[in-house]
C-alpha cells in the first residue's frame, strides 16, 4: 500500500500516531493529521497551513529537490486538502531567493480578465448599478484566467531540479487515497454548502450524501487525481490549450447549475483564447531597507510589496524598540493607514495603468508622509493619499479626501528553503473561501472569483481609479510574500492569507521580529490588529478585550473585535546553518512546520 504524504512526515519525525493514515484507509474515522507549528533543524524546511502539504514538500526536499520543487509539491497538495483557498483554478505570486546568484526574483501568476472585459463588468445592465457582491462572486463574471499551473511550470523551469510530473506525485497520491477531514475543512464546506449544493459538480466533491463531510472521515478526490495525472503526462498545454481549457471555458460561459436551483448565476466571457494567451510575468521585486535589512516583496498588481514597504519606510523614522507595546502598535496602525491610502489611490495592474512605484517606495515620500503621524493621537480615518510626484517637502499637510477600499478573500501561503539556501515565499489563492463556488465538472477543482478584486465602480471621486476591470487586466491584490535578507544573506521569509489583512499581518510580524525582539514563532503567534485606512481597526480579542485595547482606544483608535486575523507561515535562518520553520499554533486550525533533519538536542 502506498504511504500517504502525512504518513511519510509522521514516520520521519517520529511523531506519535503513525497509524492514522492506515486507519483512514480502512474506512474508520480517524483524528486529523497532527500539526507541529515550529520545527528547527537542517537541510531545508517547509511551512504551510496543512500537515499533508508540508509532508509533500519535505518528501521532495529529502530526494534532492530545491525550494522551488518543494513549493510546487506543497502547493499541489494544498489543492487537495485546502481547495477552498488554493488550487489550479486560481493564481498567485511566487518570490524566490537564489543562493547561487544572491538575487530575489518574482513571478506574477495573477489571474487575468477576459479580453472582452470592460469597466462595466460588474454593473447590472438593467440598473447601471454595481452588482451585490454575492451575485458577482457566484457567477462566470468573476472567473479570471487561472495562473497557478503556469506559475508552477515557470518556477520549475527556472529554479527546479525535478519535473512538474515528479513534483505532482505526492498530491496525486493524496487525492487518490484521500485525506482526513479536520474541523477547519468541515466548517468551510458548511459555510459554502448552499452554494455548492447549487452546482452538482461541487456538491459531488464536497457534500457527500448531501452534507459537509464529518471530521475524521477520509475524503478522496479521484477527479483531481486524474487531472493531475493528465497534466503530469501531457504538460500544462492540456490545461491552457487542450480539453481542460475547453471544460473551464464551458463552465464559465454556461454555469452548470442544478435544474431546480433558484440562484441566478450570470455567465462570463472567459474563452479558450483567453486561456491560450495566458502568460506568467516576471516582475522586479519591491525593495526597501529597514533597520539595515533588505525587505523584498511583490510588485503590482500586488499591493503587498509596495504597501508593506511604504509603511516600513514611514516607521523607519520612529524608534519602535524604545516604545511600550501600545505606543509601538499605535505607530504601526497609523503607518499602515497612510500606506493603505496611497495603495488605494495609485496601485493597479502596471501593464494597464501608470503606478508610481519608485516614488511610493522612496524614503523621501515616506518621510513626507511620516510627518503626518501624530505619536500621541490617531488621525481620523480614512486619511487622504499623498502625492508621490518626486517633489517632496519636509512636511505636507493632508490634502484631498481619503477613500477606504477593502478587499476580502481567503488565500494560503507557504514558505520553503532547501539545503543550498534557496528560499521561496509563495502566496496563492482562488479569492473567496470556496472561490466562485463552481467546480469544473469531472476535473476536481474549483474556479476562482478573483475578478471581484477589481473595484466594481469608481472609488476615487474625480481621480482616475487604477483598479477598474479591463481587457486582459490583472486585479489588484493584497498578497505579500516577503523575503528579508541581511547583508545579502537570507534572514527570513514570511507571508499570510487574509485579503487586505495580509498586509497588516506581514507588517506586524516583521515589526514583532525586528523591532520588538520576538523570535519568529512568537512574532507569528502574537495577537494581531489591522488598519487598512478604515474608520475601525480590526483587532483580535486578546487585544480588543484587554488592557492593550483600552490603551489603544486612549490614542483614539476605534477597535472592533475580530476572531482571528491572517494565518502566517515563515522560515528563519539561524546560526550554524540551522533553519527554523514556523506556522500558526491556533489560527485557522493551526499550521504545520517541518525540517528535513530535525535538531534533536538543545544548543547551548
Amino acid at each position: 500500500m502506498r504511504r500517504s504524504a502525512t504518513a511519510i512526515l509522521i514516520g520521519t519525525l517520529a511523531v506519535s500516531g503513525a497509524g492514522l493514515a492506515q486507519a483512514a484507509d480502512r474506512g474508520r474515522p480517524s483524528e486529523p493529521p497532527p500539526k507541529t507549528p515550529v520545527a528547527t533543524g537542517y537541510g531545508g524546511a517547509v511551512s504551510t497551513v496543512d500537515a499533508d502539504a508540508t509532508a509533500a514538500g519535505l518528501s521532495v526536499l529529502r530526494r534532492g529537490g530545491t525550494a522551488a520543487d518543494a513549493a510546487v509539491a506543497a502547493a499541489a497538495a494544498l489543492g487537495v486538502t485546502e481547495p477552498f483557498s488554493a488550487g489550479v483554478g486560481g493564481g498567485g505570486f511566487f518570490v524566490h531567493y537564489d543562493a547561487r546568484t544572491g538575487e530575489v526574483r518574482t513571478l506574477d501568476g495573477r489571474e487575468t480578465a477576459p479580453a472582452t472585459a470592460t469597466e462595466e463588468l460588474f454593473l447590472d445592465p438593467a440598473t447601471g448599478q454595481p452588482l451585490a457582491f454575492p451575485d458577482a462572486r457566484v457567477s462566470g463574471l468573476s472567473v479570471g484566467t487561472p495562473g497557478t499551473l503556469a506559475t508552477w511550470d515557470e518556477a520549475l523551469d527556472r529554479w527546479g531540479r525535478f519535473s512538474l510530473a515528479r513534483n505532482l506525485r505526492p498530491a496525486i497520491d493524496l487525492a487518490e487515497d484521500g485525506f482526513v477531514v479536520d474541523e477547519t475543512f468541515r466548517s468551510q464546506v458548511e459555510a459554502n454548502a448552499a452554494i455548492f449544493a447549487d452546482f452538482p459538480a461541487s456538491a459531488e466533491l464536497y457534500l457527500p450524501g448531501g452534507e459537509p463531510p464529518a471530521v475524521g472521515t477520509t475524503l478522496p478526490n479521484p477527479d483531481l487525481a486524474d487531472t493531475y495525472r493528465a497534466i503530469a503526462r501531457h504538460g500544462i498545454d492540456l490545461f491552457y490549450e487542450g480539453p481542460i481549457a475547453a471544460d473551464i471555458a464551458a463552465t464559465v460561459q454556461d454555469p452548470p447549475v442544478r435544474d431546480d436551483a433558484t440562484r441566478v448565476v450570470r455567465p462570463g466571457d472567459l474563452s479558450t483564447d483567453d486561456l491560450a494567451a495566458y502568460e506568467v510575468v516576471e516582475r522586479d521585486p519591491t525593495l526597501v531597507d529597514y533597520r539595515g535589512l533588505q525587505v523584498y516583496g511583490m510588485a503590482p498588481p500586488s499591493s503587498g510589496g509596495s504597501t508593506v514597504g511604504e509603511a516600513l519606510n514611514i516607521l523607519e523614522s520612529f524608534d519602535l524598540a524604545a516604545m511600550d507595546e501600545a505606543t509601538a502598535l499605535h505607530h504601526y496602525l497609523e503607518a499602515s493607514a497612510l500606506a493603505f491610502a496611497d495603495r488605494n489611490r495609485y496601485v493597479g495592474d502596471p501593464d494597464a495603468v501608470d503606478v508610481p512605484l519608485a516614488q511610493l517606495l522612496s524614503q523621501e515620500f515616506a518621510d513626507e508622509r511620516a510627518c503626518l503621524l501624530d505619536s500621541a493621537t490617531a488621525a481620523p480615518k480614512p486619511v487622504p493619499p499623498g502625492v508621490p510626484d518626486g517633489d517632496y517637502a519636509e512636511c505636507v499637510p493632508a490634502g484631498a479626501d481619503g477613500y477606504a477600499v477593502d478587499d476580502a478573500g481567503s488565500t494560503t501561503h507557504l514558505t520553503t528553503a532547501d539545503r543550498w539556501g534557496n528560499v521561496v515565499a509563495y502566496t496563492l489563492t482562488i479569492e473567496q473561501t470556496g472561490g466562485s463556488g463552481m467546480a469544473v465538472p469531472g476535473r476536481g477543482f474549483l474556479l476562482n472569483n478573483e475578478l471581484t478584486d477589481f473595484n466594481f465602480a469608481p472609488t476615487q471621486g474625480s481621480a482616475p481609479d487604477p483598479n477598474l476591470p479591463g481587457p486582459n487586466k490583472r486585479p489588484r491584490s493584497s498578497m505579500a510574500p516577503t523575503i528579508v535578507l541581511d547583508d545579502g544573506e537570507p534572514f527570513l521569509a514570511v507571508g499570510s492569507p487574509g485579503g487586505a489583512t495580509i498586509i497588516g499581518t506581514v507588517l506586524q510580524t516583521l515589526i514583532n521580529r525586528v523591532d520588538r525582539g520576538m523570535d519568529l514563532p512568537d512574532a507569528i503567534a502574537a495577537a494581531r490588529l489591522t488598519q487598512p485606512n478604515s474608520p475601525n481597526t480590526s483587532a483580535e480579542p486578546a487585544i480588543a478585550d484587554g488592557p492593550l485595547g483600552a490603551a489603544l482606544e486612549g490614542f483614539g483608535h476605534t477597535l472592533v473585535s475580530t476572531p482571528e486575523i491572517g494565518a502566517a507561515t515563515g522560515i528563519e535562518f539561524l546560526d550554524h546553518r540551522r533553519i527554523q520553520a514556523a506556522a500558526e499554533p491556533v489560527r485557522r486550525g493551526g499550521g504545520s512546520a517541518g525540517v528535513v533533519v530535525p535538531q534533536r538536542w538543545p544548543r547551548p
